[in-house]
Order: C-alpha cells, then structure tokens, then sequence
C-alpha cells in the first residue's frame, strides 16, 4: 500500500523543508487598536510580498493562517471577501497579500497557528522542518505560533521588518523575546538566504 504521505492526489503536492506562514494579515484591522496598525502593518505587507515572490520562485509553499473573526461558519474565502469588498480598514492590506490559486490557507479559532487546526498535518505533508513566521501581532498571535512550532522542534525565522505589533516597543520586545526563548533567527527578510536555508533545513 502507498504512504498516504507520497500520493496525497493533486491536494498538497509542494515538499519542501521550509515553508512561508503568513499570519493574519488578510484582516480588516476593524478593531479598537486598528488605527494603530495600519501604516506600519502596510509597510510590512509589501515586504511580505516580496518575501513571498522569492519564496514561491524557491518552490518554497505559503501558507496563509488567519482568524476566524468568531465566524465560525466561514471560510478562507469569506474572510478574503470581507476584506477586499466589506470597504474595511484593512482592504489595502488583503489587496498587497492576495493569495495566489497554489498558497494553502487555514483558519485558526484562538492565537496560535497551531490550536485547534490542520497546519501541523499539513506541514507534515510538506515535509517542513523550518518556518518563516511573518504577519501580525508580533506579540500575540505571531508570538503563540513560534511558541507552539519551537516546542514541535521546528527552527524558526521571523524577519524582524515582516512583523508588527500595536506599538513599535512591542514589536521589539517581542522580537527580543522569541530570539532569546525561541532561537528565531530576526535577520530582514530581505537578507535571508532562502537557498542556503532550503539546503540547511
């Protein structure tokens, strides 16, 4: 009988042993702190795509990881809609980060990637034993998500210009934390070296 791992149909055909997370970022930043947010989250969004762009020419996979907002009847797609149509705060963010046909998306209920979802199997799938965590909040959901892939032994990067938090004091003390904690690599994404990852991961 075939490993389900080798034959998965046409559903997760990317192996690669560093994936992109993207975290939140597809958001309509319609909350209290939203204001806050913005410029610098539109800031960090292009340079997400651009990471993105030199991931995906890598044949590196992107995974798109994204609240729920309590819409528990929604999906990746619903939440897209939201926010590129609904006129929200966040639309000129989902408008940078548009999710191509061959990203993978999970939704996630709480602040971690990893609670209550499909990305451990699915990174199973892929073979990953690196991430590249970017997206926000640099100090909660971002944070839980290291947090969560350092104690599944997975070696992180998190590009310190492709995270944001409600205030540029918590962006940095959350950095601080999870390279300390966490052994995250916080090197610019434009400064990572994505051939000499694959080939170390």
């Amino acid at each position: 009988m075939a490993n389900p791992t080798e034959d998965l149909h046409g559903n997760a055909p990317d192996s690669a042993p560093v994936a992109l997370l993207i975290i939140d970022m597809i958001n309509d930043l319609e909350f209290p702190e939203g204001p806050d947010f913005l410029v610098p989250t539109l800031a960090a969004a292009d340079r997400i795509a651009r990471l993105k762009q030199r991931c995906k020419d890598a044949h590196i996979p992107v995974v798109y990881i994204n609240d729920n907002f309590g819409r528990w009847r929604s999906d990746f797609r619903e939440v897209l809609d939201h926010c590129l149509y609904d006129g929200v705060r966040g639309q000129p963010l989902a408008e940078r980060l548009l999710p191509d046909d061959d990203d993978y998306s999970v939704l996630k209920p709480k602040h971690s990637a990893f609670f209550a979802t499909t990305l451990e199997t699915l990174l199973a799938y892929l073979k990953a034993k690196t991430l590249i965590l970017t997206g926000i909040s640099a100090d909660a959901c971002v944070l839980f998500t290291a947090s969560d892939a350092y104690v599944r032994d997975f070696s992180l990067y998190i590009p310190s210009d492709c995270v944001v938090a409600g205030s540029p004091v918590y962006t940095e003390e959350a950095l601080a934390f999870m390279k300390r904690v966490l052994k995250a690599d916080i090197t610019p994404a434009d400064e990572i070296d994505l051939a000499k990852l694959l080939v170390e991961s």
